[in-house]
């Protein structure tokens, strides 16, 4: 009779065991399984998941064959995935960027926040491009189109110019869900409460974003894939590429987000943004000291004071129209 007890015990766990395992669901880029230019709580859902599950997912670069081509991309290294999405894809705007999605997260409702777990990201294509606009954009050369840059996937170096090597470190510079319902179709390019565009290079693999959720299911969107980026990305482009991810994405109920904030393994960083940088600055460090005093204890004066002790406030684009800015606060001056 033990044996009998402790066999089916044993098996139930096992079932909730496989039960609970998340899923990896493949996310491959085509015609149908984009949003071209915007973010929507409209949008249809290309897939559905579990909390907890897994998108092993590709994003495209945010360009088009006949540009590549005209900058020295030979057609043979142009992916048959982008071709096809520049010339079938007919609902685009009112920004530009290619993304992948959405997915809509079972159990995400108005008011949770949506944590997404970058596992890894590969690098599918050996080349990327670099534009020239932005926030000094006088010294742009008229006429003289992407550079090309190519990359040894390998040793994770980008060849910029001869003596000068970049060291990649991919990340998405767009990641977020759908706006508020009366803000409407917004466009990819600029950042807001919702992330989208953030075009902030510490979020490699390893790293957490959370998001605050608007409606059911999140509807959550990636891409815009740069190979390496400065913080400011003040000519308007980073490394531009393609990339592979994984990525886990959670739902955490009870998690009251205005902003979406990351953690990295070495720092807490609140984010903010506005079309005035002073303004995009405040709400950065006003979401620092609300996450010291809501997680380490502190009241805020104390809170304010360790932002100018130990935090880091940087610029995280300036060029998205929204500008972004970051406070990152270092884990390790916390020992319990």
């Amino acid at each position: 009779m033990r044996c009998a007890v402790l066999a089916g015990s044993i098996a139930l766990l096992a079932a909730h065991s496989l039960q609970a395992a998340p899923k990896t669901h493949r996310l491959e880029i085509t015609p149908s399984t984009v949003a071209y230019g915007y973010y929507w709580s409209e949008a249809k859902p290309v897939l559905r998941i579990a909390s907890g599950d897994i998108i092993d997912v590709d994003t495209l670069l945010t360009s088009t064959p006949d540009r590549l081509e005209k900058s020295g991309v030979p057609a043979q290294d142009i992916q048959a995935s982008l071709r096809a999405i520049v010339e079938q894809v007919k609902d685009r705007g009112p920004g530009g960027h290619i993304l992948t999605g959405p997915v809509f997260v079972e159990g995400a409702e108005p008011g949770d926040a949506l944590e997404v777990h970058v596992m890894s990201i590969d690098l599918p294509i050996a080349y990327g491009y670099n534009g020239c606009a932005g926030f000094v954009r006088e010294n742009c050369s008229p006429g003289t189109g992407q550079r090309i840059i190519r990359m040894d996937r390998e040793k994770l170096i980008g060849h910029f110019a001869p003596g000068i090597e970049i060291p990649l470190r991919p990340f998405f510079g767009s990641m977020g869900v759908a706006p508020p319902p009366d803000r409407g179709r917004v466009s990819s390019s600029p950042p807001d409460i919702h992330a989208g565009n953030l075009d902030n290079k510490e979020l490699v693999a390893g790293t957490t974003l959370f998001i605050p959720v608007y409606v059911p299911g999140a509807l959550f969107e990636i891409g815009d894939g740069h190979a390496a980026q400065g913080d400011g990305e003040v000519d308007q482009t980073a490394i531009e590429t393609s990339l592979r991810g994984r990525v886990r994405l959670t739902v955490r109920k009870g998690m009251k987000l205005t902003w979406p904030r990351a953690e990295t393994p070495t720092h807490y960083i609140s984010m903010g943004t506005d079309v005035d940088l002073t303004k995009a600055t405040r709400v950065a460090i006003q979401e620092m000291i609300d996450f010291l005093v809501a997680t380490k204890g502190l009241d805020k004066h104390a809170a304010y004071q360790l932002t100018s002790i130990a935090g880091d406030v940087a610029i995280t684009q300036l060029v998205d129209g929204t500008m972004g800015v970051h406070v990152k606060m270092p884990k390790s001056i916390f020992k319990k």
